[in-house]
């Protein structure tokens, strides 16, 4: 390797950004050099090479107009990049990156000798197109050239400098294009679908370790003193990373405005916790969306999760829900008042293939009685959210 990309890569594994890495058609150089500089764990999450048109359709969910061209390539990118969020540790940068190229292959190609690159971060879309001069090179060399700029733009996005230059000819002249996000379309594209979630880091504690997310959803409208000394009470039954979960898409209403997922989340920044904002108002998608995580629900919030009525029946209930189980998730069940009887989980009728995933709070820790509702009807209506 040569000296300089190892002090490239080096950078990398030392930036604290995550990455998935979606490929095809080139770059495979790239890999070997990031996976065999020690520290790949730190920036690696996953790579995909997504080589038979099969396998692409699956990815993109699909059939692309082309397989290598720009549209392509950013689309891999975004899912990369929520895969990303999905896989990375709780309060790490993370990053998305798609690779699609034709190069030199043991037949002569029709069309051009090109890659296309992109990345994709919270605030950035990042894409560039190049075209190599025909029969100039092997495939190996253009694999190399490649895997030189797929290197870099990771670079770049884990905002580390390049120590080196990839030897093109005067004319093949890099086309890129970049489209910057501001925290409201952010917010936005986690309404429309496109982005699965955005994590607001208030966290005190920076260097959490744990791959644990402890998970308490609502709509903290607003957010009081039972949210907190709930999560609190969860953190100490369960190790992880406390996370409060608003979901900007609900089941019976319309989505959340983004000016008021803003207003929501401000309340969060003196708590020092980490709050997420989703786009999955099921818990059962929440699931997997936050594969492993511990959620924090009420007793009244249990009854429906294990309900058959919500899945179409026991079976499907049963299926979806060891689904949950299977991903490591659990649920920390507090007491709550259900048609004005207090109920806490042993008075629950949870089926005995599930009852190892749910964890009781036992009532003597935890008993607040008061909700949002009812501190939101004291105060006045802020929102109609």
């Amino acid at each position: 390797m040569d000296i300089r990309v190892r002090a490239l890569v080096e950078a990398i594994h030392s930036s604290h950004t995550q990455a998935v890495i979606f490929l095809a058609g080139g770059a495979s150089q790239a890999l070997g050099w990031l996976m065999s500089v020690p520290g790949a764990s730190n920036t690696i999450l996953e790579v995909l090479i997504p080589y038979s048109k099969t396998s692409m359709i699956q990815l993109l969910g699909k059939i692309p107009l082309q397989y290598s061209s720009q549209e392509t390539v950013e689309e891999m990118a975004i899912l990369a990049y929520n895969r990303a969020l999905k896989l990375s540790r709780p309060g790490l940068t993370v990053v998305g990156v798609g690779f699609t190229g034709t190069l030199a292959s043991a037949r002569p190609k029709f069309g051009d000798h090109r890659f296309y690159l992109s990345t994709r971060t919270c605030e950035r879309l990042w894409t560039s197109r190049i075209t190599l001069i025909k029969g100039m090179r092997t495939r190996e060399e253009e694999d190399r050239i490649s895997s030189h700029f797929l290197l870099k733009a990771i670079a770049d996005a884990c905002k580390v400098s390049p120590t080196f230059t990839s030897d093109l000819h005067e004319s093949e002249v890099p086309t890129e294009s970049e489209k910057h996000f501001d925290e409201e379309q952010e917010l936005q594209q986690i309404i429309d679908g496109e982005l699965w979630m955005k994590v607001y880091d208030f966290s005190s504690d920076k260097n959490a370790t744990s791959e644990r997310r402890i998970i308490l959803s609502g709509s903290f409208n607003p957010l009081h003193d039972g949210h907190l000394r709930l999560m609190d009470i969860a953190s100490s039954l369960c190790e992880g990373v406390p996370c409060f979960e608003i979901s900007a898409i609900n089941a019976d209403k319309p989505p959340l405005e983004v000016a008021e997922i803003k207003r929501r989340v401000e309340q969060f920044k003196e708590t020092g916790k980490t709050v997420i904002i989703s786009n999955q108002p099921y818990f059962y998608k929440k699931a997997e969306l936050f594969p492993g995580s511990a959620f924090v629900i009420g007793a009244d919030t249990a009854i429906r999760l294990t309900n058959p009525k919500y899945y179409g029946d026991y079976n499907k209930m049963l299926e979806i829900l060891l689904g949950c189980k299977s991903s490591g998730s659990l649920f920390l069940v507090g007491g709550r008042m259900v048609d004005g009887v207090f109920k806490v989980l042993d008075d629950l009728d949870i089926p005995k293939e599930l009852k190892d995933m749910f964890i009781s709070i036992p009532e003597e820790r935890f008993r607040i009685d008061i909700s949002s509702t009812e501190i939101r009807k004291k105060q006045g209506p802020l929102s109609t959210s």
